[in-house]
């Protein structure tokens, strides 16, 4: 990993600066990709499917070097600034950040979401022989071509919503951890925090926004169980609204390009 190359890449204006900070990682579907410094350095550094596999070696190999440079732009901007790291009580630190994130994950709201995993897990584990049966129907429409009806759109439809699905499914608890330790770290007159804090907790609810449009789309796939996915859209809007109360200044926050 080159550190010229990454102050060349932190001086192009044509990357808008934090983009990457509060969007949901999901680059397949991101508009922004080619305004985002993060994902040119992702696409550069693991450029081939042995270096984005994380049970592959090289990915490790890979890795190690991005945080061996990291850490050197690090030294190098402390020196610039006549910042002594070696003065930091780094151990402290670490420790009493690791408490606070147990505390944060002991939060209502992260229990929620957590709770939320699981139960989109159960509901797929359970839900086997019916995505089996759909997929036998929806090829049977094809062959027979029936009038009407539009079998490959409905498949499109029902595989968007299961991806949606599943991307958000542990998404939504990381983030609001995040969320909630910020708040706990946050420092009277300290904006970073908060900031951080807000931003975090919007994805988050931004997240929800579009598994709950999900899951409505899953309705209508699978009628038959529209009492087991309804109970899962209580659950989830009962976590949205105790995420805004938690963070009223959340919805407001604007995230760099998006917002």
């Amino acid at each position: 990993m080159d550190k010229e190359h990454i102050k060349k890449l932190a001086e192009n204006p044509d990357f808008i600066p934090g983009v990457y900070n509060y969007c949901d990682r999901w680059c397949e579907r991101c508009p922004l990709t080619s305004r985002c410094m993060n994902f040119d350095l992702s696409e550069a550094e693991f450029d081939n499917p042995q270096s984005r596999d994380i049970n592959n070696k090289a990915f490790w190999q890979k890795l190690t070097e991005v945080f061996q440079t990291t850490l050197e732009m690090l030294k190098e901007t402390a020196k610039e600034q006549d910042i002594d790291l070696d003065s930091l009580d780094v151990r402290q630190a670490s420790e009493e950040h690791e408490k606070t994130r147990e505390i944060a994950e002991n939060h209502q709201c992260c229990r929620a979401a957590k709770a939320y995993s699981q139960i989109v897990k159960d509901w797929f584990d359970s839900a086997n022989e019916l995505f089996e049966e759909k997929a036998d129907e929806l090829s049977g429409q094809i062959q027979l071509g029936l009038p009407g009806s539009d079998p490959a759109s409905e498949a499109a439809g029902l595989k968007d919503s299961v991806e949606i699905i599943r991307w958000y499914q542990h998404f939504i608890y990381v983030k609001l951890v995040r969320a909630i330790t910020s708040c706990l770290e946050d420092v009277p007159g300290d904006s970073v925090t908060e900031y951080d804090a807000n931003g975090s907790a919007k994805i988050a609810l931004i997240a929800m926004d579009r598994s709950i449009a999900a899951w409505g789309q899953m309705s209508n796939h699978f009628p038959q169980l529209n009492d087991e996915i309804l109970d899962i859209l209580v659950h989830l809007d009962r976590l949205r609204r105790k995420t805004e109360a938690e963070f009223p200044n959340a919805r407001a926050f604007i995230r760099p390009g998006f917002d």
